[in-house]
């Protein structure tokens, strides 16, 4: 009997090269399936299904985890604000773990022997795909056609045209990725640090000129609502403000970061929900949080985003950071105004019934009432005994 290896397949090059090297190169029986996390519509998930098919597969599976990559991992991600290298929404790297986990429970459901994915020797997929099939599933053995061979993208198109492949092979020259958090764009431009994207990489392209203002409404740290209409469901609302930034190419830009096995790497992106709500829920946050929280949130917020990029999810100490995260979130409620116009946006303000400035001790810059000028004169002094100390004792 032939071995049988679970797939987990995008239809992208790399993952459609695994799926005929392994039935025709390796005499496996492939198995395929693609854990959507919220980027793919009903009629992309059929032509990727047609496609795998048409590769030879012997059956596919789509599993949808939008709804648990949003309970699990988003939603923690806009309480701490996470941004990589305070540009990077960590859009696909946020949501590998969630299909790793799908697709190694896929895995053990139908009995295979292995498991494979299509991630190079020289990112970060690798670790994450294989940490969490090593840890979750360490009978099923790890296959991995284009890390071990070396592969070029170049040589992966050329081996498929020799098996009769027809496809757009020019679009498959960048490596696009596409989930509910933003779409990640890899290409022979992201190799070199002196050049850019070009215009038809991206997926989306600019639509509108002028501007635009719309409204995102905030529930306990959660979107709920966008310009007055409540969503039940915060994916829907996600999807809203995608649809409404991308069409000014909002979310546009380059990260530069160090990846887990530690050389530098580049990748473009477009990720227009993302930004608008990381930085609207950051202005609110801003207005209803004190001091404190907002110092302790950023450190953890940090620390979360660090360790959900490098795959380090099943870390214990994740849950502990989230809840933390959660409960920082009771007063964060409130409506953010925003401007749109090609591809940038300008947050206007809030409102919010728990906005801190709207306090009866003082208004910033124009009048105090919960305090003296006496009361000011006194507190000015004391705090600067120590400065007074040090600066006597060492004559600076």
């Amino acid at each position: 009997m032939k071995e049988k290896v679970v797939l987990a397949f995008s239809g992208g090059l790399d993952t459609s090269f695994c799926a005929i090297y392994l039935s025709v190169d390796k005499g496996m029986e492939v198995h395929t399936a693609i854990a959507n996390t919220g980027g793919f519509s009903k009629e992309e998930l059929a032509v990727i299904e047609k496609k795998a098919y048409s590769l030879g597969v012997k059956s596919h599976k789509t599993i949808d985890v939008t709804d648990e990559y949003y309970n699990k991992g988003i939603r923690y991600m806009v309480y701490g604000n996470v941004l990589r290298n305070n540009t990077y929404p960590i859009s696909v790297s946020s949501e590998r773990i969630f299909q790793a986990l799908a697709v190694i429970e896929y895995a053990k459901s139908i009995g295979a022997t292995h498991v494979a994915h299509g991630s190079t020797g020289a990112g970060n997929d690798q670790i994450r795909f294989d940490l969490a099939f090593g840890v979750l599933a360490p009978e099923i053995k790890i296959v991995t056609p284009t890390r071990d061979l070396e592969l070029s993208r170049d040589a992966e198109i050329s081996y498929l045209q020799e098996h009769g492949v027809v496809d757009n092979f020019e679009k498959m020259a960048y490596s696009v990725n596409k989930g509910l958090w933003g779409t990640s764009i890899g290409g022979k431009e992201t190799l070199h640090s002196d050049q850019t994207l070009p215009e038809e990489a991206y997926p989306t392209h600019l639509q509108k000129e002028g501007e635009e203002t719309i409204t995102l409404e905030f529930l306990k740290g959660q979107l709920r609502g966008v310009n007055g209409k409540t969503h039940r469901n915060p994916v829907d609302s996600i999807n809203e403000v995608e649809k409404l930034g991308a069409a000014w190419a909002i979310g546009r830009d380059m990260h530069i970061g160090d990846t887990i096995i530690g050389i530098k790497g580049r990748v473009g992106f477009e990720a227009a929900a993302p930004m608008l709500i990381i930085k609207a829920h950051q202005m609110l946050e801003k207005h209803t949080l004190t001091k404190w929280q907002q110092y302790w949130k950023e450190q953890l917020g940090n620390w979360y985003g660090m360790f959900l990029h490098e795959a380090m999810y099943l870390e214990p100490v994740m849950r502990d950071i989230e809840k933390f995260l959660e409960n920082s979130q009771e007063n964060v409620t409130g409506k953010v105004i925003i401007t749109l116009r090609p591809y940038c946006f300008q947050l206007v303000g809030i409102e919010s019934e728990h906005d801190l400035m709207n306090s009866e001790f003082g208004q910033y810059g124009e009048m105090n009432k919960g305090w003296t000028a006496d009361d000011a004169k006194g507190f000015t002094k004391i705090l600067a005994n120590q400065l007074k100390i040090y600066h006597s004792v060492n004559n600076k």
